[in-house]
């Protein structure tokens, strides 16, 4: 179905209004144009479609807020479009490997988890999905909107709402309206968007563990209601290796997609993805310049719409959440996965790595700094007091960076620590790490050893896999990185 069609109804079930979701009505838009003087010109220009409102200075404001606006949706439905050139809505993609250290599709990859993924179209019925016995592993199976709001997260530590129940966990995924018969035991899932995404992990301990975590990925099952006893809610497919199916492309995408076009399709995917009820003062300031469910940008020129873009993508690149945590070198971000209306922390997170999870899952304490360039190799530590080692409920790990975000070439293959291999920890309980190029000797354990590059800027990026109240409460983060 085109994203634009007005969802279908199953049979036998109603589709009432969507409670808590926002939508234009045709009196509703007329209201609007009387109230703003918006009329029709007739002109065949499309900068000069109906009356312009404001001054040329006031409509690139709008547009730069518009555009930050539903910069989340255009991201994720650009890289849901690029994904469904390899498979099907509906249906598994699992990555059959893990990255090799020179790919270089992916920035800040996650050597963590083996990833299943699918895109689920909810305009018809519901999507199930079913995750098996998992035994003595970590699992999250993250559902998101089509804004980039994490709705669900069924994980290995909290997988039901009912505490007795036992595996197979059986998952419903309903869209806006949906009312109907679900099979015994699923637990349904509402998601307010006709688009959902669903963004699974498990975890993966080094290369010999894949085979054991691909058995795990064959029994997981997912299909629509209509599907769920039959054959095809087996069938999967392994995403292809050349595929970046992750925000890069999209990020390229978006960055040189005409502002026109940006917004005509925005407006599209509005009529099936809804703003939420509390955008609605947001949606209508955007609507004076044409841009709504079904609309398009109307009297404002094209000029006025590429300086608003452009203000726009600045703001999102410059934006620091004022509610970050700070300390250390690192810095910690507690408030990404739903949102509200911080428009602006949704784009920037979306922009930084679309389809952040929710605090309570995984965090991701970030510290960034830079060797001497003057050719002389630095070496830092990384010292947790006793008692002071991340504290989680599931797994940590720590991996580095380049200044390009990639994974540092070294001829140890060592990228990470903490996870799969234990590190060692010293007779009084302190953890230590050596985070430098050169291979720091025998009298440090492999499993505590970081290389980095030799010079120049690098990242690294710690998660935290169910991380601790203390966390959350902003009471822990980690050491400073000492030279």
């Amino acid at each position: 179905m085109p994203m634009g069609d007005a969802p279908a109804a199953v049979p036998g079930n109603s589709r009432p209004p969507v409670p808590g979701r926002f939508r234009l009505s045709r009196r509703s838009l007329l209201g609007l144009i009387a109230v703003t003087g918006l009329a029709a010109c007739g002109g065949e220009d499309d900068d000069t479609a109906i009356q312009p409102s404001g001054t040329p200075a006031e409509r690139r404001e709008v547009v730069t807020d518009a555009y930050v606006f539903g910069y989340p949706l255009m991201l994720i439905d650009t890289i849901r479009r690029r994904a469904l050139e390899y498979t099907s809505v509906n249906r598994f993609q699992h990555t059959s490997a893990l990255p090799a250290a020179s790919q270089r599709t992916v920035v800040r990859i996650d050597l963590d988890n083996l990833y299943s993924v699918a895109w689920l179209d909810l305009r018809e019925e519901p999507v199930l999905f079913e995750v098996p016995q998992i035994d003595d592993r970590y699992w999250v199976m993250q559902i998101l909107d089509a804004w980039s709001n994490t709705a669900f997260t069924p994980t290995s530590l909290q997988p039901h709402a009912d505490p007795g129940a036992t595996a197979p966990f059986v998952y419903a995924v309903t869209g806006p309206g949906w009312r109907g018969t679900l099979p015994q035991g699923a637990v349904q899932l509402p998601v307010p968007t006709a688009d959902a995404w669903l963004y699974g992990r498990i975890e993966v301990r080094g290369p010999d563990d894949v085979a054991a975590v691909r058995d795990i990925q064959s029994r997981l099952r997912l299909a629509p209601l209509s599907a769920w006893t039959t054959p095809a809610a087996a069938e999967a497919d392994s995403i292809p290796e050349n595929q970046d199916w992750s925000e890069s492309a999209g990020l390229q995408a978006l960055d040189e997609m005409p502002a026109r076009d940006f917004f005509e399709r925005m407006c599209e995917l509005m009529q099936d993805n809804p703003p939420a009820a509390e955008d609605e003062p947001a949606i209508r300031r955007f609507a004076t310049i044409g841009i709504r469910p079904g609309g398009a940008p109307e009297g404002v020129s094209t000029g006025e719409l590429s300086a608003g873009v452009e203000a726009a993508k600045r703001k999102i690149d410059a934006y620091v959440d004022p509610g970050s945590i700070l300390r250390n070198g690192w810095v910690l971000d507690l408030n990404v996965g739903r949102y509200g209306t911080n428009y602006l922390l949704r784009a920037a997170t979306a922009d930084r790595g679309v389809g952040a999870n929710l605090a309570a899952v995984v965090v991701y304490p970030a510290l960034f700094d830079e060797a001497d360039d003057d050719g002389t190799p630095i070496e830092f530590t990384l010292r947790f007091e006793p008692g002071q080692a991340p504290p989680v409920a599931a797994f940590w790990s720590l991996t580095a960076y380049g200044s390009d975000g990639y994974l540092v070439p070294n001829e140890a293959d060592l990228h990470t620590v903490g996870h799969p291999v234990p590190p060692v920890f010293a007779p009084d309980g302190s953890l230590e790490f050596a985070v430098q190029a050169a291979d720091p000797g025998p009298g440090v354990p492999r499993s505590n050893w970081l290389p980095i590059p030799e010079d120049g800027q690098f990242s690294l990026v710690m998660r935290l896999y169910e991380p601790e109240r203390r966390v959350l409460d902003g009471e822990w983060l980690p050491p400073p990185l000492e030279p």
